[in-house]
């Protein structure tokens, strides 16, 4: 039967061919361009961009106009969306920053080193040195007031840019400072170790300013006197005099630097109209802080505590930890990295806790396997100590891991869990302490072990979540 003419009609026109040849040329000059296309139209515009007039079209390529070249283009060249460039990543660190550091982490433990002839004296209750008590006080004062002030001064210097962060240390650095040496002052004890509690106060202040406004180089400068003292006494014991020169001249280094970068931050002009943190948001990171310090001090010095004078305080534990703590911030910002890609490369939320949990577990694992050489490393330099034990080692690692993965949760901004935590966890090893179990070093490796568990599940489901990684 013959087809129906009105029919016939009603059916769309067919596209003319054209000159096959100069289109086919003009799709291979176009093919990027016609592949990313997601409608003839895009063509069309970058022919009328080109300058292809209606007639030059007619005449070149047998068409009528531009939308019916970039339609015969559209057709001829197949799609082929380019993939995106990878973003670029902001958790990249480089190692000599990591190093820098480190260094000024490390190199203030020297300074015990140095001031040690400076602070001998008598067996006090517990046979602990006497004057421990000022040195303990000091230090847990200043590390739970400084980690709240940096959080608070980071958070200005978010907000307000570094004129905001100025004001803010400009006033809670000195505060610190002073509740830091009225800790040091109460319980009393011999002038020399007073007096070095006092100056260690001071100095934590300091350096959280510096650490802060990002002047490390600087906070290494005036840590140089001590330095080289420091390891000179490692050798041979210098006159006292000379000790306490050093050990001055580092302090009055660090406070001039430190008051002159506070003056030039806040002289510097910042944002206006930014609102102002609540001092309640930096709480829990000063609780963390407090926590910490009383892990730290515990394993120090628990043994002594526990058995007397003839037990040896474990300095080689402090110093590993303290030297660990650049290879702790670098593998923060590791974590960082690749959970963000982790995010880039998952397409479910199973798929995604799957990931995170990997990440976290090889991150944790590099920083304890850095932790467990330092501290073979250090106990073996360590003058007139004993090696370190296996327990001793695996307590030290179980504190490690309380510190790295609640610091990670902090860079996330989860602050309430791990402050608690760690809380928690420097309570039930001074209770056991008080309680005169009979190890230390046990009990340090069991409740570490378990608010290590604790904040490993924490972190994980928390971090497991697309929302964490905005």
């Amino acid at each position: 039967m013959p087809p129906d003419p009105e029919a016939v009609h009603d059916l769309p026109a067919a596209r003319p061919l054209g000159n096959t040849v100069a289109v086919g040329e003009l799709a291979r000059e176009l093919a990027d361009v016609c592949a990313a296309a997601v409608h003839p139209d895009e063509i069309a515009a970058v022919l009328e961009a080109d300058g292809l007039t209606s007639e030059q079209i007619s005449g070149r390529y047998g068409l009528r106009d531009s939308f019916e070249l970039a339609a015969e283009l559209y057709d001829r060249v197949p799609r082929g969306h380019p993939e995106p460039p990878p973003a670029p990543d902001p958790w990249q660190v480089k190692p000599g920053l990591v190093l820098l550091r480190s260094l000024v982490f490390t190199l203030p433990g020297l300074g015990y080193t140095l001031g040690a002839p400076l602070m001998s004296g008598a067996r006090g209750p517990g046979g602990l040195p006497q004057g421990t008590a000022s040195l303990v006080a000091a230090a847990l004062t200043a590390w739970a007031w400084n980690q709240g002030l940096a959080h608070r001064a980071y958070l200005r210097l978010a907000s307000g840019g570094r004129a905001a962060a100025g004001r803010c240390l400009r006033t809670g650095a000195p505060l610190g400072g002073l509740l830091a040496t009225a800790a040091a002052l109460a319980p009393g004890g011999p002038a020399g170790t007073v007096a070095f509690a006092v100056g260690q106060a001071l100095y934590l202040s300091a350096a959280t300013v510096l650490l802060v406004l990002g002047r490390e180089r600087l906070l290494l400068y005036t840590l140089l006197p001590v330095a080289g003292g420091g390891a000179a006494a490692l050798v041979t014991e210098p006159p006292r005099a000379l000790a306490a020169g050093l050990l001055l001249a580092t302090l009055a280094g660090v406070l001039a630097a430190s008051s002159y970068q506070c003056v030039l931050a806040w002289r510097e002009k910042g944002t206006a109209g930014t609102a102002t943190p609540s001092p309640l948001a930096s709480l829990p990171y000063g609780l963390f802080g407090l926590g910490c310090g009383v892990l730290t001090a515990v394993a120090a010095l628990g043994d002594v505590v526990r058995h007397g004078s003839d037990a040896v305080p474990a300095g080689p534990a402090v110093i590993a930890l303290t030297l660990s703590m650049g290879a702790a911030e670098w593998l923060l910002y590791r974590f960082r990295s690749r959970a963000l890609a982790a995010l880039g490369r998952t397409v479910t939320i199973g798929g995604l806790l799957a990931r995170i949990a990997r990440v976290l577990g090889g991150c944790l694992a590099a920083y304890l396997a850095a932790l467990a050489v330092l501290a073979l490393a250090t106990g073996a330099v360590w003058p007139d100590g004993p090696s370190p034990t296996v327990l001793r080692i695996a307590g030290l690692l179980a504190l490690g891991a309380v510190l790295w993965t609640g610091l990670l949760l902090q860079a996330y901004g989860v602050a309430w869990p791990p402050a608690l935590l760690c809380l928690s966890a420097g309570a039930a090893e001074a209770a056991a302490l008080a309680a005169r179990l009979p190890s230390p070093a046990t009990v340090q490796l069991v409740v570490c072990a378990g608010t290590t568990a604790a904040l490993v599940a924490a972190a994980t489901a928390l971090l497991g979540r697309i929302t964490a990684h905005r």
